[in-house]
This record gives C-alpha cells, sequence and structure tokens, in this order.
C-alpha cells in the first residue's frame, strides 16, 4: 500500500507509521530489559501517545488521513472520536469498531498456542498474561523455538 508505485506514495505525503504497544515492535514484554508484567494499554493510550508524537516531534497540526487495516483500523476509529478536527478522513479497512467475540477466541488460540510451550495457560480471552505468570518472563531457546513454531502453525490458517 505505500511506495512510489502504489496509493500511498511517498513522494506526495508524509507518512508515519507507528505500532501499538504491546505488540513487539515498539515497547512490550518481549523487549524490555527486564522481565515482568507490562503495563495495560488501549487504542486511548497508543492514540495518544500517536498524536503526541506528530503534534510535538514532527510539529504537525493537521493531518489529511488516517489510514489503518486490521489493528491500525480500530485505532483510526479511535483517532476519529479522540481528535475528530485533527484530520480531513479517516480510512479504517479490514476492521471493526469493536472486537468481536470470535475475532477474540482466535487471539486466545494464538496466545494459548505460544504459552503452551511452557506448560503455562493463559489468563484468558481478553485478559493479560497467563495463570502463572512468574514463570511466563523468562523463556528457553528451545520454547521459544517451539512456542513460535506452535503459533505460526495457528495463525497460517488465518
Amino acid at each position: 500500500m505505500i511506495g512510489e508505485d502504489k496509493s500511498l506514495n511517498p513522494k506526495d505525503f508524509f507518512i508515519i507509521i507507528t505500532a501499538l504497544f504491546g505488540n513487539g515492535q515498539s515497547s512490550s514484554p518481549s523487549n524490555q530489559p527486564a522481565p515482568g508484567p507490562f503495563p495495560k494499554v488501549s487504542f486511548y493510550d497508543n492514540v495518544r501517545a500517536q498524536h503526541e508524537l506528530v503534534t510535538k516531534h514532527f510539529g504537525i497540526t493537521h493531518l489529511r488521513a488516517v489510514v489503518g487495516w486490521s489493528m491500525g483500523g480500530a485505532q483510526s476509529f479511535q483517532w476519529a472520536t479522540q481528535y475528530p478536527e485533527f484530520m480531513d478522513i479517516v480510512i479504517p479497512f479490514c476492521t471493526s469498531a469493536k472486537t468481536s467475540l470470535h475475532n477474540k477466541v482466535f487471539l486466545e488460540g494464538v496466545k494459548s498456542s505460544l504459552i503452551a510451550a511452557k506448560k503455562l495457560s493463559s489468563a484468558g480471552t481478553g485478559e493479560l498474561g497467563v495463570r502463572n505468570s512468574a514463570e511466563a518472563f523468562t523463556w528457553s531457546a528451545e520454547e521459544k523455538n517451539a512456542g513460535l513454531r506452535a503459533m505460526g502453525r495457528v495463525y497460517a490458517g488465518w
């Protein structure tokens, strides 16, 4: 979607791509210096931080569009409600304004396949972490490999 031959051409637009807190690409339990519980964060928290990045770091006062796919699309709905006058248009796609029960069950399956390598069980759909959280923060190379392989198999079907 982003490229000189795509809909969002960087020669025509200043494009900012952000990641959700806790997703592994930004601050998350997997990349913190000291393993431990990760704070609960919401779309509100993420969009507030994104707004600060855009306004305070880049000095931007208005956006042409907020575009998002999947979880990014859900964030775009949050942008529309949290900062409705800040952009001209919001373009959410392949998303929903509220995560469906079906999607929560899918995500729980992916999470459960990952933590099964540690012989742990999930805290449940919509809950953070695992039931036996003290063991959850240190992973051996073998556990990481087994968990990621299982998670990949589960996710690949979707």
